[in-house]
């Protein structure tokens, strides 16, 4: 089990032998793990590695086996362990020629060994597979050419059915006989008859329960772990599979017992499965819990009041999911949506709507039948109060949908995931701007903020039930850096500054969607400084993933043109600038207290944590790909040896701080083990104690700043101390020697707003 991770992001221009390269480099640093995105062969040109085109080798562009044998190498030399994310619920198939199992598809239809491979509604299609790529314009097939034995679309190959050409017969007459079909792209949302993950066509859904899809699929990762080249998994999204408890199982038993996570998301209080042969997701539960309990509860009235001032009427979190699932239930998910209904006997013209509203309605991303019967009582109940006219279909459904076995309840499981992730992740956190910092990934924004009580008690239960569970802060989906929420996080301490700020910017770029609006600013000051070029990029896929005043299928050119006008302003108008650059002023130093104490929370507490790419210096990226920017490891390098070298950097815009932060909190828990053994919360009295959070892990005491404006405006720490065991300690990131029984926290935070205590001798 790792002690903890780095997750280097894999790819042509960052290949096996650049991640082997800076192995010494995270071994300093501290980190336990080497964490990689991938590695098999993917789409060319495919920058993250999820569109997997071949199991049986790792993909050349990242350096081939070869890599990864001199990766394994390098890491096991430093004594570092390797986790490798592997991607079993689809393959990509945009360019057919580079996936052999979708080629053999295309070619042999049903008589394809790689028909049972796929998900693939084939009487739907009157035995043709459905491909969505076919332009507008009603002659467009005739834009086919036949070139040997292949069809061509402009760029797009596809093969021909052996024999099927032969005669000489005409382009029309020998795509008749094809065992696929090109439609118009449009027609995907309603009429495709593959599963994809989520709605992208490009992706297919693979039938990975079936023994030997497995077999063939894992042959490749399973060679690296009994070798002895990776030491643990981290498994995409297991909800698209049919059966992510049995998947799980058979990995374990592949791999003799691996170390295995899930890239999981858990709503609320819902709990990963106990039964499930892994030790916990990738850590998004702890992101929201970390980055509540730096949110000032005191800010929420305003915010809301401002929220639906700006919406034009109350904003309730829980309607807007609701109708951002069914839009999608109804509208780029339909094709699942009508296949689940074809698996129910005697349907009639009410099944289909009555499957959208039970998604719509379902509370988490998935049920695992058994497991979780429950939630699809709560969505059925709360279906039948919203639709009282579906309420009989909805009761006919049901034993379907509880039936473990039946085909439509294991289709409703994988489906209910889609549905929940396009229309909450890629949709409702696009139009809710109430504070954006919460509005991410497996975390819900209807929760603003939590205590410190709270957070305690969260921490203590993940030690008791997932203490091997990854924990992070930021990943290659997050939708903002660590370091931009932690920013953002400090609007909640002036809400009323900040409404006054926001009115400023829109009257000087104004686009005519308050809400979108909102999101905008909060993303351009957290982000501060921004080029205008990554500006550009993000503000187009916000605005058209919240789809309310353009979108991607349809763009409005009027609202696009304004908003390419702000993202310039931001660089060309001087007083524009200038109201940024004071707003920035306002909260960048608190911003920067907020992620030096996210950071020390997040490496201290239970869990395994995780530390994305460079996020050892601020993380202001914002949604992919700016996430997976390169990283300046040179830099990095240089300020590590100057850190072990004694000095300690201010808390300034360099980020080398938290790089101090960041090394001393991974070598201490690589190193000594020892002290991270427990979770008790630490005692705080005095004025300032709720801004203090602080807790004892087994001997070594994490001591971190909340709230930081609202501690300046009361004056400081005053009298405000804290109770720890009466002998010597160390703060390991400034060397500093403390007495310990009753300790004044203005002593102990004199130079960081952070402190990371171990007893006297520790090294």
């Amino acid at each position: 089990m790792p002690v903890s991770t780095y997750r280097l992001q894999v790819r042509e221009s960052f290949d096996l032998d650049a991640a082997a390269e800076v192995v010494d480099y995270l071994t300093r640093l501290g980190a336990d793990w080497v964490y990689l995105s991938p590695l098999l062969r993917a789409e060319v040109g495919s920058d993250h590695g999820y569109d997997v085109v071949d199991h049986s080798r790792v993909d050349p562009a990242r350096g081939g086996a070869a890599g990864l044998d001199r990766l394994a190498a390098a890491a096991a030399g430093a004594g570092r362990g390797v986790l490798v994310d592997i991607v079993p619920n689809h393959m990509g198939v945009a360019t057919p020629t580079q996936n052999a199992w979708w080629w053999d598809l295309l070619r042999l239809g049903e008589a394809s060994r790689y028909a049972e491979a796929f998900d693939v509604d084939w009487a739907f299609g009157g035995g043709k597979l459905r491909i969505p790529v076919l332009g507008d314009d009603p002659t467009e097939l005739d834009r086919l050419e036949l070139v040997g034995d292949e069809l061509h679309y402009y760029d797009n190959r596809y093969p021909v059915a052996p024999g099927s050409a032969a005669d000489g017969a005409s382009v029309a007459t020998v795509y008749a006989r094809q065992h696929y079909e090109l439609v118009n792209w449009r027609r995907a949302d309603a009429e495709l008859n593959y599963r994809r993950f989520f709605a992208v066509n490009s992706l297919a859904g693979l039938k990975v329960e079936i023994p030997w899809v497995f077999e063939e699929s894992h042959a490749e990762i399973i060679r690296w772990v009994r070798e002895g080249l990776v030491d643990g998994l981290r498994v995409d999204h297991p909800d698209g599979l049919a059966d992510p408890g049995g998947y799980l199982d058979q990995l374990r038993e592949a791999t003799g017992g691996a170390y295995v996570l899930v890239e999981k998301i858990l709503e609320g209080a819902e709990q990963l499965p106990t039964n499930w042969s892994a030790a916990g997701t990738t850590g998004y539960d702890a992101l929201g819990d970390i980055d509540r309990v730096l949110v000032d509860p005191a800010g929420q009235e305003a915010l809301d009041t401002l929220e639906a001032g700006l919406q034009g009427r109350a904003s309730v979190w829980s309607d807007l999911v609701h109708d951002n699932k069914r839009v999608i239930a109804d509208g780029i998910l339909r094709s699942e949506v009508l296949r689940l209904a074809r698996l129910v006997a005697g349907a009639t013209s009410d099944t289909a709507d009555a499957i959208a509203e039970l998604l719509a309605c379902f509370p988490v991303y998935r049920s695992y039948l058994p497991l979780g019967a429950h939630r699809l009582q709560e969505s059925a109940s709360r279906a039948t109060r919203l639709r009282p006219e579906l309420t009989g279909e909805i009761e006919r459904l049901l034993p379907l949908l509880l039936d473990p076995q039946h085909p439509v309840a294991v289709r409703f499981q994988q489906t209910s995931g889609m549905v929940m992730a396009k229309g909450v992740e890629d949709t409702a956190y696009y139009r809710f701007s109430r504070l954006t910092s919460l509005n991410e990934v497996g975390a819900d924004p209807d929760e603003f903020a939590i205590g410190t009580q709270d957070y305690h008690r969260r921490q203590q239960h993940r030690l008791a039930a997932f203490p091997a569970s990854m924990t992070t802060l930021s990943t290659h989906d997050t939708k903002r850096g660590e370091d931009v929420r932690a920013r953002v996080d400090v609007l909640a301490e002036i809400p009323a500054e900040w409404e006054r700020i926001l009115g400023t910017f829109r009257a000087a770029a104004p686009l005519g969607d308050p809400p979108f609006e909102n999101l905008l600013w909060q993303a351009i000051v957290g982000a501060w400084p921004i080029s205008p070029e990554r500006l550009g990029a993000y503000a187009e896929k916000a605005a058209r993933e919240a789809g309310t005043s353009t979108a991607w299928t349809a763009p409005n050119a009027a609202f696009e043109t304004a908003l390419r006008a702000l993202v310039t302003a931001t660089g060309d108008d001087p007083a524009l600038r200038e109201v940024i650059t004071a707003c920035v002023e306002r909260v960048r130093h608190a911003g920067w207290s907020n992620s030096l104490s996210a950071k020390l929370l997040q490496l201290t507490a239970p869990g395994v944590p995780d530390v994305y790419q460079g996020s050892e210096l601020w993380e202001t990226s914002l949604v992919d790909p700016d996430n997976r920017r390169a990283v300046d490891f040179t830099l990095r390098r240089d300020y590590l040896e100057r850190v072990d070298q004694g000095w300690l950097p201010p808390v300034d815009e360099t980020g080398a701080a938290k790089l101090l932060v960041t090394s001393r909190a991974l070598r201490l828990r690589r190193d000594n083990a020892g002290l991270f053994t427990r979770y008790a919360p630490v005692a705080v009295l005095g004025t300032a104690a709720r801004h203090v959070i602080a807790f004892d892990r087994g001997g070594a005491v994490t001591v971190a700043t909340r709230l930081p404006l609202g501690l300046a405006a009361a004056g400081g720490w005053g009298d405000t101390t804290i109770v720890i065991a009466g002998r010597t300690w160390v703060n390991v990131l400034t060397g500093e020697s403390f007495e310990g029984g009753v300790l004044r926290v203005s002593d102990l935070l004199g130079r960081y707003p952070v402190a990371l205590l171990a007893p006297e001798g520790i090294s």
